[in-house]
């Protein structure tokens, strides 16, 4: 038996790149893998390197937890809990600070990117996170991390802190192996497709949120950029725009891109986008009515309570033999 671990930051809304590109994969692999365990977590410490309205990100890191029940996680097999009740991670986060070094930590794209764009106020913890990013996966013995296109540097950090650590104390930390979806890997953004749909961008017209009613589902759709060419293909490099509409179609359907394509070779885009459209909004409905019935459930609060106390006993007994192997405490 394998260890799947997985964890989503609650920030900004939860949108359709979300799902395709993680909760319904991660879904996917509990399917396929039926003899694996997973381990899911919703990311909160990782939420405050930037500031947060308290209230809201209460509310966003219960959202995430019944949005992920909702689209069909399977409550048996699966560890759900909340980042920062496990203290374990912050703990383990910090002795991996120790062995990471600075010049790694400066190549993360996160960091990089706001400091190239000289953005104030940068906190020391958005330097350092890629650290406590590792301690979430190597405290649970992680074999395989999902992540996206975007996300391999942060595990091949992980992956060398764990080598290294284990170069000098012996072997303690299991080193993951990514696992990456073939496609829905990363959606992109409706009005900029050469830019990741995100669920913090203030352009609503950019990305379709797990909770938008039907109207806005179909309107966001129509107005999504395309090209001149008016031609169906799948061509990334010269149509972005219908390359990433193509790949919703084709993640949310469970379909080849090429099939698809083939369907609408003689469509006109109108066509195409308002088939999309409802196929998003057959998806997505269903979802939220699964969602509006847990999210002020007992049954919500009983599952967190139970993945809890799982994980934290993991995490206690793995931090008490880390701390021995690298010479903390008296005994």
């Amino acid at each position: 038996m394998k260890r799947i671990v997985s964890g989503i930051k609650p920030t900004g809304t939860l949108t359709l790149g979300n799902y395709l590109g993680a909760i319904k994969q991660f879904v996917k692999l509990q399917q396929k893998r039926i003899d694996d365990e997973f381990f899911l977590f919703v990311a909160d410490m990782h939420a405050i390197t930037t500031r947060q309205v308290p209230s809201e990100l209460r509310k966003r890191t219960l959202d995430i937890a019944a949005m992920y029940l909702a689209c069909g996680l399977d409550k048996e097999r699966t560890v759900l809990f909340i980042q920062s009740e496990i203290k374990e991670h912050v703990e383990l986060g910090y002795i991996l600070q120790s062995n990471t070094y600075m010049g790694e930590l400066e190549r993360m794209t996160q960091f990089k990117d706001k400091s190239q764009r000289q953005e104030t106020s940068i906190t020391s913890s958005l330097f350092t996170y890629p650290a406590l990013m590792a301690a979430d996966i190597l405290l649970y013995d992680a074999d395989f991390v999902p992540v996206g296109d975007d996300q391999k540097q942060h595990l091949e950090l992980t992956r060398d802190i764990a080598n290294r650590f284990n170069n000098y104390y012996g072997d303690f930390f299991v080193v993951p192996e990514p696992l990456i979806p073939e496609v829905g890997s990363r959606i992109m953004d409706l009005q900029e497709p050469n830019k990741k749909m995100s669920k913090s961008d203030e352009m609503d017209k950019g990305y379709i949120s797990m909770f938008d009613d039907e109207a806005s589902i179909k309107r966001k759709i129509r107005s999504a950029v395309t090209d001149s060419y008016a031609k169906i293909n799948y061509d990334p490099e010269n149509q972005p725009g219908l390359a990433n509409l193509l790949t919703i179609y084709a993640s949310i359907a469970d379909r080849s891109i090429q099939d698809i394509v083939n369907e609408y070779k003689d469509s006109s885009y109108k066509d195409f986008k308002e088939d999309l459209a409802q196929v998003v909004v057959d998806c997505l409905i269903p979802i939220q009515e699964k969602y509006n019935e847990l999210i002020k459930s007992q049954e919500l609060q009983d599952l967190l309570d139970r993945g809890r106390d799982i994980a934290s006993d993991f995490a206690f007994k793995k931090m008490r033999k880390c701390k021995k192997k690298i010479g903390l405490g008296r005994k």
